[in-house]
């Protein structure tokens, strides 16, 4: 495993654990060249998910683009990366539970939307505005109302 700040081709493994949820190993590492930490994720290859887009395109489902969009409704919010990573995992392991290997982006982001409201209401309210597409005020603020009577 290559150090991702340096490069450095030997790494060590200081601790290895099961996840909360059994489907991957958690390893905490640390480089032989700069000495920083990092952690990795040991998990078996599941069957393809391929998520139907809006416009009809097909992409492969990706967990980092998932964990990316969770990480920007929530910058400078006060919620830990870890519980990010722990929702993306509960979204995939969801996703991985449904019968059929195409799922529709719809249907994800209403996923993401139900773990954001319990989470965080602005981070909710963040994500709502790009995936609802809010044209006007008038839609954020029914969005807001919506979220306040616990809809």
């Amino acid at each position: 495993m290559r150090c991702p700040f340096c490069k450095y081709a030997n790494t060590r493994v200081l601790d290895s654990r099961p996840t909360v949820d059994g489907d991957a190993i958690r390893r905490r590492r640390e480089c032989g060249g700069c000495g920083r930490r990092f952690t990795t994720y040991e998990k078996a290859d599941g069957l393809l998910l391929v998520v139907v887009k809006k416009d009809g395109r097909r992409e492969a489902f990706d967990r980092q683009k998932l964990l990316r969009g969770l990480i920007i409704a929530c910058r400078k919010r006060p919620v830990p990366t870890e519980r990010l990573e722990t929702i993306v995992d509960s979204i995939e392991r969801d996703l991985r539970s449904l019968m059929g290997i195409e799922i529709e982006s719809r249907y994800i982001g209403e996923l993401v939307m139900n773990h954001l409201r319990h989470l965080d209401e602005v981070a909710y309210v963040r994500f709502a505005s790009v995936y609802r597409e809010f044209r006007d005020a008038k839609s954020f603020m029914q969005e807001i109302k919506d979220l306040l009577q616990g809809e």
